[in-house]
């Protein structure tokens, strides 16, 4: 019980403090991709937090001092009495209901925000086979429009799509940025974070913190695919692109170079970004995983602090099976080299045992 309260109380720390952290963290312009890293691993971790608070309300106390097969063996006695009593039932259905609530709620979340996703790029896509041309040079889909625009639609066949307009206004040093922009968003899979994050914040909708990963995933998102376009050509250039495409807003389920936000974007371009370099990079990486472990140590530190006690309780009050007395005798190797014997135990007596 000490251990779920401690879980699920870490959990109500990172909802808390989770959006503060996520806001202040300026170190995140710098390494875009290991930013979107960290606030994924603090989704995670929150979730962790909860769904493991609510199977240790329905897992009794393990410890670890035998085998795997004595293990599971033992355990089977320790179950069997928890769940024995009407109110070790109840907290023990709660905690599992909790568990299987959470997940089921995450997984159907995501899975809905792909499938609707997916369901808009297909359309769009049927939409470009009539209305767009192949350009032999960039690879590109090309719509006839004066509004210069560029974006692309992810998924299996990636699709980068150019309006002739943005064809007449930008340099070919300015097109290369473009293209690299949106290659970088088709390479890296963009689309499945995005979703992830989208689907997160659908899933707890009253919830701050997964409300704040969603915006700045998809802001880092974009940080990350424009530093690819400022490694191909000068970063100046790929401002200037941006700019040049800055009054787009993309199509349901693309990713577009212009849009809201367009102008911090250009603007940090223009002034330029020091990278965090090998050893802060690694030093960011050791702390973003840090609230995942928190979780996982707090839910298996227990069983690893108790390895030199038995597997499972003793005091049983009513065995009726062989495998439930190995289970609470002090060496498990001895019950191997036994036969039962034993009397009716429907009446409270003990089993007996007897040598071969």
């Amino acid at each position: 019980m000490i251990i779920a309260l401690l879980l699920l109380g870490y959990g109500l720390l990172l909802a808390v403090f989770g959006p503060l952290a996520v806001r202040r963290a300026r170190w995140a312009e710098r390494a875009p991709r290991l930013g979107i890293a960290a606030w994924q691993a603090l989704s995670v971790a929150f979730l962790a937090s909860l769904v493991l608070g609510g199977l240790a309300l329905s897992v009794p106390d393990l410890r670890l001092d035998t085998g795997l097969a004595q293990l599971l063996d033992a355990c089977l006695a320790a179950l069997r009495a928890q769940y024995a009593t009407p109110d070790g039932m109840a907290i023990d259905l709660s905690g599992i209901g909790l568990a299987l609530l959470l997940g089921l709620r995450c997984a159907w979340s995501v899975a809905r925000t792909l499938r609707r996703a997916v369901a808009d790029r297909r359309r769009h896509v049927d939409a470009l086979r009539v209305l767009a041309r192949r350009d032999r040079v960039t690879g590109a889909m090309v719509l006839e429009h004066a509004l210069p625009a560029a974006y692309c639609l992810p998924g299996n066949r990636g699709q980068v799509v150019l309006t002739s307009g943005a064809l007449d206004a930008l340099s070919p040093e300015q097109l290369q940025a473009v293209l690299a922009h949106e290659h970088a968003h088709l390479r890296g899979r963009h689309d499945l974070v995005a979703a992830a994050a989208i689907g997160m914040a659908d899933a707890f909708p009253g919830l701050p913190l997964f409300r704040v990963i969603r915006d700045e995933t998809l802001r880092l998102l974009e940080l990350a695919a424009d530093d690819a376009a400022a490694r191909t050509t000068h970063r100046l250039v790929a401002a200037e692109a941006l700019l040049n495409v800055a009054d787009h807003r993309s199509p349901a389920g693309a990713f577009a170079a212009g849009g809201p936000g367009t102008g911090a974007r250009i603007q940090r371009l223009i002034i330029g970004v020091v990278p965090l370099g090998r050893v802060r990079a690694l030093l960011v990486g050791t702390l973003a995983i840090m609230p995942i472990a928190v979780p996982l140590a707090l839910f298996a530190g227990p069983a690893a602090a108790l390895a030199d006690s038995t597997c499972c309780p003793t005091d049983i009050p009513t065995m009726r099976h062989p495998v439930e007395v190995c289970a609470s005798m002090p060496n498990m190797q001895d019950c191997l080299t036994l036969r039962p014997g034993y009397s009716d135990a429907s009446n409270g007596a003990r089993p007996s045992w007897t040598n071969p």
